[in-house]
């Protein structure tokens, strides 16, 4: 009973965070840089970079507190401090001040992604329970980012764009409520009075030196690498390669998230062989291919096709991913490998901002978008054998 409580209590604590979280990413951030600050590519792009290694930094600390104290209290405290964050972001009057407002925040938010992302192993013990929580979790956060966007939209148009920032701060605050309700052991796994450093580098250590772990990290990073690009080139696409307003962000991405959901709730009912790295590289190529389903086309309702369909793949994915690693995961550094993964997340979508922009200068906005895909697709598939021999492995052949 207890454990259903508890899941119930980070399903939505997930869920009303990630409500705010996307509107004041995609309406709040991207809306206020694209149209009233009228950044270009390169602007966005520098914004977006600052915002990764800030959240890079945000989510390998919270990596080392979890395995500290717990992904629930990390949580509190992230979501707390994001509330001042996204305030202060909203007072922001000139682009210099709203792009560096905008790293702190993100380097103060992110860390709720990283707990929510470890809270699965401290819920559940047994392998069905875990892919399923995880999915779950998953669908609790996609459900978010459906709903965040599309209320951001509505927000701006009935009131402005400071409201949805406001938003944000209200949603923060009731998830922080709900995650202090949840009852887990939050036993340290490992002595505490290690320096937070020396903790950090014997993270990064399991994480790379075990080999199925270090491949489900890499071909995440690839996952996710396609997806850097639509930091900085997605607004442009919509204001000048489809030439559509600001709302349609938060439409389009509502339609998007509507996929995420369906393929986090498709996860635990696939056979149990995808639930393997060959699994991951398939679904990682098909990641890419959704990219290109996505911006393949100006017309908005293909545009509105290729969302929920690469919306469906990223919904399974991401869960499928999160579970295998959960598996081979020590308990007591569950929180530490789930940040690495979560910064070569991170990691992943910065390297694209460094070429993008001038490619999209060089080709367009578009067959920059498009040709993010087909790489991701064409090094996820070539990773196939690697994966075979990793699943032999885990297998015990």
């Amino acid at each position: 009973m207890r454990q259903n409580r508890n899941i119930t209590l980070v399903v939505a604590a997930r869920f009303i965070s990630r409500v705010g979280g996307s509107a004041v990413f995609f309406i709040g951030v991207w809306g206020t840089a694209a149209y009233a600050f009228d950044a270009t590519a390169t602007q966005l792009a520098w914004m977006s970079a600052g915002n990764a290694v800030a959240g890079i930094v945000g989510t390998l600390l919270a990596g080392v507190f979890i395995d500290r104290i717990g992904p629930r209290k990390v949580m509190i405290v992230a979501e707390v401090l994001s509330v001042p964050a996204v305030l202060a972001l909203s007072t922001a009057h000139t682009f210099p001040v709203f792009v560096a407002l905008s790293a702190l925040f993100s380097m103060v938010a992110v860390p709720t992604f990283t707990a929510g992302a470890s809270f699965a192993p401290f819920l559940v013990s047994k392998r069905e329970e875990l892919e399923k929580a995880n999915s779950l979790i998953e669908a609790a956060g996609s459900a978010g980012f459906v709903m965040g966007p599309g209320l951001g939209a509505i927000v701006s148009q009935v009131a402005d764009l400071t409201a949805v920032f406001l938003m944000m701060a209200v949603c923060a605050l009731i998830a922080a409520i709900l995650a202090s309700r949840v009852r887990i052991d939050e036993t340290p796994g490992h002595p505490s009075d290690r320096h937070p450093v020396a903790e950090l580098r014997e993270g990064l250590r399991i994480s790379y030196s075990t080999r199925s772990l270090r491949y489900f990290i890499l071909v995440g990073t690839l996952a996710w690498f396609g997806f850097g690009a639509f930091s900085a080139l997605e607004p442009l696409f919509y204001r000048d390669a489809v030439g559509v307003g600001l709302e349609w962000i938060g439409y389009m991405n509502t339609l998007f998230g509507t996929g995420m959901i369906a393929g986090a709730w498709l996860l635990p009912r696939l056979p149990q062989r995808v639930v393997s790295a060959r699994g991951v590289a398939g679904a990682v190529a098909l990641m890419g291919l959704g990219a290109i389903a996505y911006v393949g086309s100006t017309e908005l309702v293909l545009i509105g096709v290729g969302s929920v369909v690469w919306g469906l793949i990223i919904g399974a994915t991401e869960p499928l991913l999160r579970t295998l690693i959960h598996l081979d995961s020590p308990h007591e550094y569950v929180g530490r490998i789930t940040s690495t993964a979560q910064y070569h997340r991170s990691a992943g979508e910065l390297v694209p901002l460094a070429f993008a922009p001038g490619l999209a200068a060089i080709f367009g906005v578009q067959p920059v978008l498009i040709g993010g895909g087909v790489i991701v697709a064409i090094l996820a598939l070539a990773s196939l054998k690697t994966a075979g021999r990793i699943d032999a492995e885990r297998n015990g052949a």
